[in-house]
């Protein structure tokens, strides 16, 4: 995103809606200005903020006579009363970004709007998670936060040295240059973006491996890393393996997400569908 600078009026509006903190009034040239290795292309002050067409030149003089009489004119605190955002054409590896912070933008990858996965909240239609497995969701990013692809890359690297199945229809893995190792293209390493996802699955009995190993990794991460662990429900739409693997390392369960049958039928006629379980 770029903030055109014979446009704007440095009014400050939009450095409230920027959610990385990433546009300041430059105090030399007097005008909003995007740092551009902390903008994530998320569009959130374009889209955020109404745009108005008004006359910069007036708005600027209007606003200097109203401070020499110690006054102040501010616009509306939801508007850009020039319409100064200037978004520019993002090409490789830039693109990345927008592709993995706008809500609005379906990844190319999967098709699938925001981070670009569906997670394990679709799996009674997907399937991916089969009785007898967990499905982990490593959450690494936040809006003020965000993450590089080199952070992401040493998550996934040493997910990979202990042998874990990286979930196929998901962005990050479709950006490794290597599955098997979780090496990520070194020509996105530099690219920041508000949150990515990766998606894993393990039998039942490494659960705590992967809790543990997360947890070591996450120590070394200037980032916020959230864990979501997904499992199917028995029969009578409990879970009594998983839940206590979690209690017992420590952590609060809260049920987030019971599926029940959503969606278009993919299990075959002779298997029982169960829910899946989310407990973060």
């Amino acid at each position: 995103m770029r903030i055109d600078p014979t446009k704007c009026v440095a009014c400050g509006n939009c450095t409230y809606v920027c959610p990385m903190g990433a546009i300041y009034i430059d105090p030399v040239i007097e005008r909003a200005t995007v740092n551009r290795d902390e903008c994530v292309e998320c569009y959130a002050c374009f889209n955020g903020l109404s745009q108005e067409h008004l006359n910069p030149t007036m708005v600027r003089t209007v606003r200097k006579l109203f401070k020499m009489m110690r006054l102040r004119f501010d616009p509306e605190p939801d508007v850009c009363p020039t319409a100064a955002f200037a978004p520019e054409e993002l090409v490789w590896p830039r693109v990345v970004r927008r592709a993995f912070s706008d809500p609005r933008v379906p990844h190319e990858s999967t098709g699938v709007e925001g981070r670009g996965t569906e997670e394990v909240k679709t799996n009674d239609v997907s399937g991916r998670v089969k009785v007898g497995e967990v499905g982990f969701t490593i959450e690494l990013g936040r809006p003020g936060v965000g993450v590089w692809f080199r952070q992401i890359q040493e998550m996934a690297t040493q997910l990979a040295l202990i042998g874990v199945t990286f979930e196929k229809r998901n962005p990050i893995t479709s950006l490794m240059s290597d599955v098997a190792t979780g090496t990520i293209r070194e020509d996105i390493m530099n690219e920041k973006v508000l949150s990515a996802i990766i998606e894993i699955k393990v039998p039942i009995e490494r659960t705590e491996e992967i809790i543990r190993l997360v947890q070591t990794v996450e120590k070394r991460l200037d980032t916020v890393v959230a864990l979501g662990v997904a499992t199917r429900c028995d029969p009578d739409g409990e879970e009594r393996i998983v839940a206590p693997i979690l209690a017992g390392l420590g952590y609060k369960l809260e049920r987030a997400k019971t599926n029940t049958g959503l969606g278009r039928a993919t299990n075959p006629s002779n298997t029982v569908t169960i829910s899946e379980v989310v407990a973060k």
